[in-house]
């Protein structure tokens, strides 16, 4: 490892502790703590939107306005996370709004420019702060523009001469499309012509000007690296993935386990630690407890367990074919999630006819995501492609299988039980096809109903994996350090 102290600006569009809608949010926080915690001069910017915690008193470090046409007035709020200093990037016609990015489900008509905007104000403000980071930390679409930018706007800048960037892609489906005349804030644009960013004579896409412009490329985790070169994996942008094959490399996600453990949470009724008479008291009032708030009978058998975004992405639509099938099994089945009305008003139907075994919750509840983790015997994750996922190592610190399709995250971080009995942290399956999921939770429940004592060996063994930040933390630090020598 490299000695020298390099400094980093994280640039996110949301961040754990601040303001939060998914994923993307819990590395903004855990990353720059971990590379914090390795001695690294991290600091984090993202929109002082109005529900950011802490935002109405946080201290104006700086009042000035983009130096590059079209001038306008923002100001700099300093927060902190984690111990991290947060730049809130205050600009009230963009970011003064109820919500992040959409209302009632209709996302804002001005995101393109709201979010090019972010993307100048992180680089404008950074020679007035006085803080020249040697690395430039991206994340998505929304900050796409970052590395963009910096290689058309700032070339020959002596403040960026040696700064390089890097961007993480957290879910390639979101890419960020916005026509020319939605980005007339941004000179670079006024042309109309921008072939690194181009998706359409008309229209741009942020995340290719990231992935054009980035010095590299990291996706969440090493399969999902693999999966964005192919055409299925990238949704449309294999070619772009492939032209910059040499710089994209995967990195699996860690996991905060400050939020997620056992021994300490205080959502559950019972704590709990990996080890056997521990686990399995705590697990049993953790799963009466599940069954007693979802109104199911409060009895010993086979539970399984989802928290997800009700969308196809999470492979809904793999369950519910089968779902019927599966609930004549001795089985209970609790599904706790919002999003898209037509799988939620299926599920309801499926519930209305097996209510004895199955409930769907339809509901943002985290202390019931928490229940659900610890109470269920297994978790499900389906998913058609999950870039890196979190649940499925929430799922294994509380002693509960995942069953996941391989894909991703899942892929790397699960171990199938009759692939290998003695390092099997889960299930998992390939196709992706709802009667292949069939057969694996069926699997799942011939072990659970012959070998009870096996079950217990897995879950224990499940419960002793660690996916820290740190290790994640030393691969980006890598990462930077391969950026810099380039």
């Amino acid at each position: 490892m490299a000695t020298k102290n390099l400094s980093i600006l994280f640039v996110a569009s949301e961040a754990e502790g601040l303001i939060k809608s998914g994923g993307l949010a819990d590395v903004a926080k855990a990353l720059p703590e971990a590379m914090k915690q390795l001695q690294q001069d991290v600091r984090l910017t993202l929109p002082a939107y109005q529900k950011v915690a802490g935002i109405e008193s946080a201290p104006v470090l700086l009042e000035t306005q983009l130096e590059h046409w079209p001038h306008t007035a923002y100001k700099v709020r300093e927060l902190s996370v984690a111990g991290v200093t947060v730049y809130a990037i205050d600009c009230s016609q963009y970011y003064d709004r109820p919500e992040m990015y959409a209302e009632n489900n209709q996302a804002y008509a001005d995101n393109g420019e709201r979010f090019a905007f972010f993307s100048a104000a992180c680089l404008d403000m950074l020679p007035k702060l006085d803080f020249q980071p040697d690395i430039i930390h991206a994340n998505d679409w929304h900050t796409g523009l970052v590395p963009f930018l910096l290689k058309h706007r700032y070339q020959s800048s002596e403040f960026f001469a040696s700064t390089k960037s890097i961007l993480s892609i957290h879910n390639a489906v979101f890419k960020g499309v916005f026509s020319y005349d939605e980005l007339q804030c941004l000179p670079e644009f006024h042309a109309r012509f921008a072939p690194d960013a181009a998706v359409s004579p008309s229209h741009i896409t942020m995340l290719k000007a990231g992935v054009l412009n980035a010095d590299k490329i990291n996706a969440v985790s090493p399969s999902y690296a693999q999966e964005l070169k192919t055409e299925l994996g990238s949704h449309g942008m294999a070619a772009e993935f492939q032209r910059r094959a040499a710089d994209l490399v995967g990195i699996l996600n860690g996991c905060d386990y400050s939020s997620w453990n056992p021994e300490t949470d205080e959502y559950l009724p019972a704590n709990y630690r990996a080890n056997r008479q521990s686990m399995v008291r705590g697990k049993k009032a953790c799963k009466r407890s599940l069954q007693d708030r979802a109104g199911l009978e409060v009895r010993d058998v086979a539970m399984y367990g989802m928290v997800c975004r009700l969308t196809n992405q999470k492979g809904v639509h793999y369950l519910l074919p089968i779902l019927s099938q599966f609930l004549k099994h001795d089985v209970q089945l609790v599904i706790v999630g919002t999003g898209d009305p037509v799988l939620a008003s299926k599920l309801k139907e499926v519930e209305a006819q097996h209510s004895d075994k199955f409930k769907f919750i339809e509901a943002y509840d985290n202390g019931l995501a928490h229940l659900v983790e610890a109470g269920s015997d297994f978790f499900l994750m389906p998913s058609e492609f999950e870039p890196c996922g979190l649940n499925q190592i929430y799922s294994m610190a509380y002693g509960t299988l995942p069953i996941v399709r391989g894909v991703g995250g899942l892929k790397d971080s699960v171990n199938d039980y009759d692939a290998d009995p003695d390092i099997a942290t889960g299930f998992v399956f390939d196709e992706p096809e709802p009667t292949a999921l069939l057969l694996t939770l069926q699997r799942s429940l011939l072990l659970y109903a012959q070998q009870p004592n096996e079950v217990k060996r897995v879950q224990l063994y499940a419960m002793e994996q660690n996916f820290c930040w740190s290790k994640a933390a030393d691969e980006y630090l890598t990462l930077y350090h391969s950026a810099l020598s380039a």
